[in-house]
C-alpha cells in the first residue's frame, strides 16, 4: 500500500514540475511591453561617432562636453574617441565606430589629407561624415561646419596693425596639416601684404608649427629673435598654445609684454595674458554655437534629412556644402562682453 502512495506522490510531483516548466516557458515567450519599448527606443535612437584629433589642448575638452551634451538633448547618444595627434590610430578608430554602427561620423581631422582615408571607409559602409572645424581634404565629405577662418586671420593682423603700422614682423603659423591653419595665414596675409608691398613692415620670420605644438612655435620663435638680434616689433601666432610658446621666448629675452602677439581659442589662460598685457587679442569662436549647430546637423544627417547650408569649400575633390559661423576679436577692453557674456568663461577665473 505504502509502495502504491510512493508512486502516486512521485506522478503528482512530476505533474508539478511539468506544470511550472509550461508556465515558464510560456511566460518567457511574452513579451514585456516596457522591455519591448526600450528595445525600440535604443534601435531608433541616433548614434553619433565623434572623432577628435586629441584631448592634449584645452579647447576640444569643452568641444566634446558641448557636443555630447547637444546630441543628448535632441535625443541621440554620442562616442568620442580621440587620436592624441596619431594619423593610423584616428583611422582605427574611425573603422571601429563604423562596426559599433554609428549612423554619422563627425570628424575634427589630424591631417587634412590623410583623413581622406576615413570618408572612403565610412562611406563604403553607407555612413556619412561631416567635418568638424577642421576641413578633410581630397575626399567626397558631405558637409563641414566650422567659423570663416581667413576671417580669423584677417582680425588677428588687423587687431596686431592697431599697435605697429611699421617694422620687423614674425608669423608663428599652426600645423601646416591642419587645412585651417593654411586659410589664418591666408586671411592674415590679406591685411599685411600691402604694407609689406609699401616697405613699411618686414616679414622676417614666416614659419608654419608643427602639430600646433607650443614647444615647437617657442623654438621657432627663438630662432626668428636670434636672426634679427631681437628687433620683433609684432608677431602673429595663429593660436594660443603659440601664442603661449612666442611669449615664453620674448620673456627670456625682456620682451614680453612690449611686442604684440595675436592669438585665437580664447583659452582661459590665453585671456589672462590678454588681461594682464603679455599676449594683445585672441580671437574667440563660439564653441557653444558650433558644438550645437554640429550636433543639429548630425542628427538631422543620421535621420536622412537634407542640410540647408548657403555656401561650399573646395578641398581639393570637390565643393562641400558647408556652414560658417562669425569669430569675434577679444581685447582687454572687451573681454566682460565676450567670453563672459557668452558663459564661455568666468569673470572670477580671468581676473
Amino acid at each position: 500500500m505504502m509502495k502504491g502512495r510512493k508512486k502516486i506522490g512521485v506522478r503528482l510531483i512530476g505533474l508539478f514540475l511539468l506544470i511550472l516548466i509550461v508556465a515558464a516557458c510560456s511566460q518567457s515567450e511574452v513579451t514585456d511591453p516596457v522591455v519591448e519599448d526600450k528595445l525600440i527606443s535604443e534601435t531608433d535612437t541616433v548614434f553619433i561617432g565623434f572623432l577628435l584629433d586629441t584631448l592634449q589642448d584645452e579647447r576640444w575638452y569643452k568641444d566634446k562636453a558641448l557636443f555630447e551634451g547637444a546630441v543628448e538633448k535632441l535625443g541621440g547618444r554620442v562616442k568620442t574617441l580621440a587620436a592624441n595627434g596619431l594619423d593610423d590610430v584616428q583611422i582605427k578608430q574611425a573603422e571601429l565606430l563604423i562596426e559599433e554602427g554609428v549612423d554619422v561620423l563627425v570628424v575634427v581631422p589630424h591631417d587634412a589629407e590623410v583623413s581622406a582615408a576615413i570618408v572612403e571607409l565610412a562611406h563604403e559602409a553607407g555612413i556619412k561624415v561631416i567635418s568638424y572645424d577642421r576641413l578633410i581634404r581630397n575626399a567626397d565629405v558631405d558637409y563641414y561646419i566650422s567659423f570663416d577662418n581667413e576671417k580669423v586671420g584677417e582680425l588677428q593682423a588687423t587687431e596686431i596693425l592697431k599697435s605697429v603700422s611699421s617694422g620687423n614682423i614674425a608669423y608663428i603659423g599652426g600645423s601646416e596639416t591642419d587645412n585651417n591653419a593654411i586659410l589664418f595665414r591666408q586671411g592674415a596675409m590679406k591685411v599685411l601684404q600691402p604694407f609689406i608691398d609699401k616697405g613699411e613692415l618686414n616679414l622676417v620670420h614666416d614659419q608654419y608649427t608643427d602639430g600646433w605644438n607650443p614647444a615647437v612655435a617657442e623654438k621657432n620663435m627663438q630662432t626668428a629673435l636670434r636672426e634679427n638680434a631681437n628687433r620683433i616689433d609684432a608677431v602673429i601666432a595663429a593660436n594660443d598654445g603659440t601664442a603661449g610658446g612666442v611669449i615664453r621666448a620674448l620673456a627670456a629675452v625682456g620682451l614680453a609684454g612690449s611686442v604684440p602677439v595675436s592669438g585665437q581659442d580664447a583659452e582661459l589662460e590665453a585671456v589672462r595674458r590678454v588681461v594682464q598685457g603679455t599676449q594683445t587679442m585672441t580671437v574667440y569662436k563660439s564653441i557653444n554655437l558650433l558644438a550645437e549647430q554640429a550636433a543639429s546637423m548630425a542628427v538631422k544627417v543620421a535621420q536622412g534629412q537634407e542640410i540647408a547650408t548657403d555656401k561650399t569649400i573646395q578641398n581639393g575633390k570637390t565643393e562641400v556644402p558647408s556652414i560658417f559661423l562669425e569669430p569675434i576679436t577679444v581685447t582687454k577692453e572687451n573681454v566682460r562682453e565676450t567670453v563672459v557674456k557668452d558663459g564661455y568663461l568666468k569673470e572670477e577665473e580671468i581676473y
